[in-house]
């Protein structure tokens, strides 16, 4: 089945279903134009991330990674070096990989195979479960000379055994194995390390081939080389590394109002790119290149918005885990959804696609992909930056660390209050715009003769499409708009509190074994509703617990890990427990914390996160986990404007964990206490 984005790609239609979480029903003539590589995923939890979130938030499609048989090893790279064509792997086994398949396309969204078919693992020439020989494979072993045309696509790359895949038996070979892919209903196959390969060796290999599938071939372009990313457009869509290239180092420098005219620049078009901001080789190979979540974390979701928003190419969103700097790490044993968690609930996964503002992208993307043109454009210098999408969408983007933009531009969009999908949630089926704890800037922006005010934080967004109007579908509904800058008000009774880094529309708390025994009866599966207090939401125990095993989710869905709340530290926030106190609760009175200090350091790329005040000691803190990506990990306390910043020297941290960082404004002191 060939994807085709606007004119070039057919576009796969959202079919309609019903139970799906919020945002879910998407008008039928809604195409889904965004995908995501799930990398290193097990079939299991792919499975349940179409049903749960991919499905139903919109996108088209998962690139999983290699499913057939690699060699043994913990390292990532060792799914790239193949030694049989047969389903079973790190993810899964066959089974497994069928089940995922069938589940994910019954919710709308397809499936692309990292096929890699230019090599095989880098061990004798001889691979009798396929059966191989050393008469199907090339024999040179030299450097490659990447000025040499022949050498690139001839010799072994980083010594794995290179295939003839100008011979019709390796071309057979390879075809049978993505066929069998085929028959088992994947819709495509990213082609890895197609550089290496002629591509008329490719088209030939397609020619084979089932059915239509969806084909986009990794080929690198560089200057000077003599392989071209265009000599393979006949045979579907090419990586366009240079978009991340040049997306990256705009906004880690603040010039992304030099990103304006990229789709004209680049030398693929629009109909043949793959777009991406990061890739899973580019965060370990290539790490000071393009933007990514190890640096400038707030620069990477800008990134990740920007692309979305912008009409060139099919864009690709990253999810990966974290790797601590250990470039080689392979992925936790334990998936999402079996046993580890996302980031934003203190797991060992990033989830980048989950991330509120990036999720939230792709029904503007879908939304806007029939105006597929820039217009409206506006900037202030060469860091604030919105631009329109004909009318169905509108996006602003404030790359100025502590400045908030507050601008009114002109939209050319109809008239109606929209809910800005970067700091809310919208529900379709209600037209409900459900503001989430923690927003920085308004949750709804209204359009009047064709104009908005806009009020961005810095390093913050906000974006608006037809597919996100308040109140459609729903007359009367109201938009609930939480003010995270207010004090949160104290707790009649006792409670457990979240603050909702997941996002839920609907947060529920699954309960069971209290303490002391007997204080409290376990509860079934969702659990019980928590209602909005302040930026959190919280339900009320109404007895003295030492302890207590929960589960937050929305109403069931995309649950959070098994988590443990114990002695006085009953509120979640950041992926940790801590005291009321800790989080802010108190009695509303007027008790101090109205200074303004800041948090900068290498977790959020050296970004403005304003302290937490603790009326209890009257001192400064926030929370922050430090893992190591960036070398030395470090930060500083400053006012805002680094006139003022402690201690004089960075403060280095070496043992990477969870700490609590505490600021004594009257002495000027920083302690940290690990968490």
């Amino acid at each position: 089945m060939e994807k085709t984005l606007m004119m070039s790609r057919k576009i796969a239609l959202l079919a309609c279903a019903t139970g799906l979480m919020m945002g879910s029903v998407a008008q039928a003539s809604t195409p889904r134009t965004t995908f995501v590589h799930l990398f290193e995923w097990k079939w299991e939890d792919v499975a349940k991330e179409c049903e749960t979130f991919l499905g139903p938030k919109g996108f088209s499609a998962v690139q999983v990674s290699p499913p057939n048989k690699t060699i043994d090893g913990g390292q990532w790279w060792t799914r790239y070096q193949p030694v049989a064509y047969y389903f079973d792997g790190r993810s899964g086994n066959r089974g497994q990989f069928q089940d995922m398949v069938n589940r994910c396309k019954a919710v709308g969204v397809d499936i692309y195979v990292d096929a890699v078919i230019n090599h095989m693992a880098a061990w004798n020439r001889s691979f009798p479960e396929v059966p191989y020989g050393p008469n199907d494979f090339h024999h040179c072993t030299s450097k490659i000379d990447y000025g040499n045309r022949w050498q690139i696509q001839n010799c072994d790359l980083s010594g794995l055994n290179d295939l003839a895949t100008e011979s019709d038996y390796v071309r057979q070979k390879i075809a049978d194995y993505m066929n069998d892919a085929i028959s088992m209903g994947v819709a495509g196959f990213r082609i890895d390390a197609a550089k290496h390969m002629p591509a008329g060796d490719i088209n030939a290999i397609k020619n084979k081939l089932n059915g239509n599938p969806y084909i986009f071939q990794e080929v690198i372009g560089a200057y000077g080389e003599p392989v071209r990313p265009t000599e393979y457009t006949y045979n579907g869509d090419v990586t366009e590394f240079d978009f991340a290239r040049r997306v990256g180092p705009a906004f880690r420098n603040s010039n992304i109002a030099s990103l304006r005219n990229i789709g004209n620049e680049l030398e693929l078009s629009s109909s043949n790119a793959v777009t991406f901001v990061t890739n899973h080789d580019e965060e370990r190979h290539n790490p000071n290149g393009p933007i990514w979540h190890g640096v400038q974390g707030d620069g990477y979701f800008l990134a990740n918005i920007f692309m979305l928003a912008y009409p060139y190419g099919y864009p690709k969103i990253m999810s990966g885990y974290y790797f601590n700097g250990d470039f080689d790490m392979g992925p936790p044993s334990s998936g999402v959804h079996t046993g580890n968690a996302c980031g934003f609930d203190g797991g060992s996964w990033v989830c980048e696609h989950k991330w509120r503002g990036i999720a939230n992208m792709v029904a503007f993307r879908n939304h806007t992909a029939d105006k597929w043109q820039l217009t409206d454009w506006w900037q202030n210098g060469n860091d604030q930056i919105g631009f329109g999408r004909a009318g169905n969408g509108y996006v602003v983007i404030n790359k100025r660390y502590g400045s908030d933009l507050n601008q009114r531009l002109f939209t050319g969009m109809p008239d109606n209050v929209y809910c800005n999908v970067i700091e809310a949630n919208f529900n379709e089926q209600t037209g409900e715009c459900i503001g989430a704890p923690g927003a920085k800037g308004p949750t709804t922006i209204t359009v009047s003769g064709g104009y908005a005010d806009f009020n961005v934080s810095g390093d913050n967004a906000a974006a608006i499409h037809v597919g996100a109007i308040v109140g459609k579908n729903c007359p009367g509904c109201t938009v609930p708009t939480p003010d995270p800058e207010q004090p949160v008000p104290g707790l009649d009774g006792k409670a457990i509190c979240y603050d909702n880094k997941g996002g839920f529309s609907n947060p529920h708390i699954y309960y069971w074994g209290a303490q002391p025994g007997n204080a409290m009866e376990s509860v079934a599966w969702p659990g019980k509703a928590m209602y909005q207090h302040g930026p959190y939401y919280c339900f009320d125990v109404n007895e003295q617990l030492t302890s207590m095993n929960v589960i937050f989710s929305d109403n069931g869905a995309n649950q959070t890990q098994d988590l443990t709340a114990s002695s006085d530290k009953f509120c979640h926030k950041n992926g940790t427990w801590m005291t009321m106190e800790e989080c802010g609760f108190g009695n509303g009175d007027d008790d101090g914390g109205d200074e303004e200090w800041f948090f900068r350091g290498t977790p959020n790329g050296w970004g403005v996160m304003q302290l937490d005040y603790d009326s209890s000691t009257g001192n400064y803190y926030t929370i922050q986990k430090f893992n190591g990506e960036e070398q030395p990990a470090r930060f500083k306390i400053d006012n805002g404007s680094w006139t003022e910043s402690y201690p004089a020297q960075d403060y280095r941290v070496d043992d990477y964990s969870t700490y609590r960082i505490t600021f004594n404004s009257e002495t000027k002191s920083v302690s940290v206490t690990k968490q």
